[in-house]
Order: C-alpha cells, then sequence, then structure tokens
C-alpha cells in the first residue's frame, strides 16, 4: 500500500516537473544535460523531468537600457559629458545568453565605446549642435553587433551632451571676454566719430569767423571808401563824427567804476585834426 502511494506521488511530482507554463512576455531556454535543446514560448509547454532544465528566463518585453554618463574627448580637445538611453528587444534569447557573458553590461560597454568614438570626430561646435547626426552613427555602428547576440536595437536616444564643468567656465570667461571687447570697440568708435563730429565742427566754426572776418573787413574798406569819397577836402563832417565818438568814449572811462583821473585835450579839434592827418599819412 505505501509503496503504490509513494509510486502515485513520484508519478505526479515528475509529470509537475515536466510541465512548465511560461508566461506572456518571456522565453524560458532550456538545457538538456547542461547543453542548449530549445527555448520554450509563452504558455503550456513539456519538457523531460530531470534531464531538461531552465537554464534562462528572459524577458520578450522591450528594455530601456540606460547608458552611464561618460567624459569625451572631442578633435578640438574639448571635454564632454555625455549619456544616452537604448530601447532593445531580445528577439533570440538563447543568443543573447549564450552569445556574450552579461548582454546589458556589453551593450552599455558597446554604446559608450562608439559614442567616444564618434564624438571623438568632431569638434565641439559640431557635437553640441548634431545631436540627431551623432544619434543616427551610432544606432547604425552598434545595429550589426547586437544582431549577432540576437537582440534589435529599437532606438537610441543622446539624453545629455554637454562641456564639462572646467569646460564651461572656460567658455563663459570666453564670451565674457568677446562681450567686454565688443563694449571697449563700440565706446572707441564713440568716442572717435565724437571728435571726429567736434573737429569738424571747430573746423566749420573757423571757416564762418574767417568769412566773417573778411566780409567785416571788405564793409570797413567799403564805408573808409565811401567817407573818403564824400569828405574829399571838407574836414568838417569828419571832425563832427569823431568829435561825437571821442566825447562817447570819454564819458564811457569817466563812468567806469575803475576810472580815477580823465585827461581831456586842451584843443579838442587840434587833436581831432592830428587824428585826421595821421590817417590820411597812414593811407
Amino acid at each position: 500500500m505505501w509503496v503504490v502511494i509513494v509510486f502515485v506521488v513520484l508519478v505526479m511530482i515528475t509529470i509537475m516537473a515536466g510541465v512548465r507554463i511560461v508566461p506572456q512576455g518571456f522565453k524560458h531556454v532550456v538545457q538538456r544535460l547542461g547543453k542548449y535543446n530549445k527555448t520554450l514560448g509563452p504558455g503550456l509547454n513539456v519538457i523531460i523531468p530531470y534531464i531538461d532544465s531552465i537554464a534562462y528566463k528572459v524577458t520578450t518585453k522591450d528594455i530601456v537600457l540606460d547608458i552611464p554618463s561618460q567624459d569625451v574627448i572631442t578633435r578640438d580637445n574639448a571635454v564632454m559629458i555625455v549619456n544616452a538611453v537604448a530601447y532593445i528587444n531580445i528577439i533570440s534569447p538563447e543568443k543573447a545568453v549564450y552569445g556574450v557573458e552579461n548582454y546589458i553590461i556589453a551593450i552599455q560597454n558597446l554604446v559608450q565605446t562608439s559614442l567616444r568614438s564618434i564624438v571623438g570626430e568632431m569638434d565641439l561646435d559640431d557635437a553640441l549642435s548634431s545631436r540627431d547626426q551623432i544619434k543616427a552613427r551610432l544606432k547604425t555602428a552598434i545595429s550589426v553587433d547586437l544582431a549577432v547576440w540576437g537582440i534589435t536595437l529599437k532606438t537610441v536616444e543622446i539624453l545629455d551632451i554637454n562641456p564639462s564643468e572646467t569646460m564651461q567656465r572656460a567658455m563663459e570667461e570666453q564670451a565674457a571676454a568677446e562681450r567686454a571687447r565688443r563694449a571697449t570697440v563700440t565706446r572707441a568708435e564713440g568716442m572717435k566719430t565724437a571728435a571726429i563730429l567736434e573737429a569738424d565742427g571747430r573746423l566749420e566754426a573757423s571757416k564762418r569767423d574767417a568769412e566773417a572776418q573778411v566780409v567785416l573787413a571788405q564793409a570797413s574798406q567799403t564805408a573808409i571808401d565811401k567817407v573818403t569819397q564824400a569828405v574829399k577836402d571838407n574836414e568838417l563832417p569828419v571832425l563832427y563824427l569823431l568829435g561825437e565818438k571821442y566825447i562817447q568814449a570819454v564819458s564811457g572811462a569817466a563812468s567806469s567804476q575803475n576810472t580815477k583821473l580823465v585827461i581831456l585835450p586842451a584843443d579838442l579839434q587840434a587833436a581831432l585834426k592830428g587824428i585826421i592827418g595821421g590817417a590820411a599819412k597812414a593811407n
């Protein structure tokens, strides 16, 4: 009786060991006596108990794989910090588990190495402005290697591509120096323009002063000529005009607060004739 019970229990355990239910979104890799045998898909599956075993359980869902940040040196020796994210899908679990020791670490290292190679061929400005180009080249570079491992690369995205802190400080200092240089140039140009305008103004004023002096001299010469023609030998009008101007000048001098003593000639008419005579000799 006990033998029968034990036999029935062993049969049930054996049946249960041979039946495998694989959930949706997963595949199980079966090994037979340590060697790959087959891959079980979702649903009810049967294996040989005690001979077959489930060696690996692999997801068939899309895997979001984060690529750690790393320092990358560009062609012009600028240090940049780059990180990315890759979306992969395992289509051949047996290749993924047997083709490489750890496909997660392998993909991360492969993406990092390819990023260093691609960005290293670019200048700093090109790397900062060519994110789509880097993405396309990166996808092309790693797709073939992933296919060998039975993995499909859905897409890869560049999350951050920024200069290092040291490079950012250098760029900020360079930008500040450029702004200061432009401000200095602007001020210098403004001072130059102002100086030119001021010099032009002085030159124009000098020209106008000279022209005014010429006109005044010509007017004085014309007035003298007209007076000379009008007076000729008649001195009385001239004496009258000169006497009037002389009296006005003496009155102004006498009314000044600084004037203490005013001396008048004894013979005003003789003095005026002397002035006329001196002017005539000068002419």
